[in-house]
């Protein structure tokens, strides 16, 4: 396993220095960056919505439609799958989660990391989440996660402002009955609101990502 998540983290780490050429200018990566988030909007039928719409549709986006509601000033776009089970995470309130995910590299146009395949399913990613007025903040805990795993020599544990954005829209708890489901987006994230390696490569992530309340 060890040697697993080595390669896979070096692999990782490689797809996106290979999407940094040192003679393009930043405006020219972030260019490419715009351009290979629109080429995905496209290719996969998008359809965006405003924040205007998304609050009018009750904070919902229309999986049907492959609705994505974009959030203009962080240039972040989110679909809600699940809502999930529990509540929502109070101000004031810290809180543990667990999450898995699937990471695309939208300028590779491939998968880079996945906890849901089953070599890496015990590579559950928890962080500690504080609701501050509204403003949420996280960092990566215990030390065995994918996400960590993979971006701790960029990261530390810090957790990406994308990962944090859907949590003011969606419930964090444990099934418990039938028909309870933990929370499940999907969302694409901007290098500037992703890891330390996304903001160094200038690269563009989508997150298949589901949130459930810590044990």
């Amino acid at each position: 396993m060890k040697k697993l998540l080595f390669s896979l983290c070096c692999f990782a780490g490689i797809w996106i220095l290979g999407s940094c050429d040192k003679y393009q200018s930043y405006a020219d990566q972030v260019k490419l960056e715009r351009n290979a988030i629109n080429q995905y909007i496209a290719k996969h039928g998008i359809r965006v919505i405003s924040e205007n719409d998304f609050v009018a549709n009750g904070e919902k986006t229309d999986t049907s439609k492959n609705e994505f509601v974009v959030f203009e000033s962080s240039g972040i776009y989110l679909q809600i799958i699940d809502k999930g089970c529990g509540k929502k995470i109070a101000d004031g309130e810290r809180t543990d989660v667990l999450c898995r995910f699937t990471e695309w590299n939208l300028l590779k146009d491939t998968v880079q990391l996945s906890s849901f395949l089953p070599a890496f399913a015990a590579m559950v990613d928890k962080m500690s989440v504080t609701n501050t007025s509204g403003t949420f903040t996280g960092a990566f805990t215990g030390g065995s996660g994918l996400m960590y795993q993979a971006y701790q020599r960029s990261s530390g544990t810090s957790v990406p402002s994308g990962w944090l954005t859907p949590l003011s829209y969606i419930s964090i708890g444990r099934p418990s009955a039938d028909g309870e489901k933990v929370a499940r987006v999907r969302v694409i994230v901007p290098h500037d609101k992703g890891h330390g390696a996304a903001m160094s490569g200038v690269t563009p992530f989508l997150y298949e990502i589901t949130y459930e309340k810590g044990k």
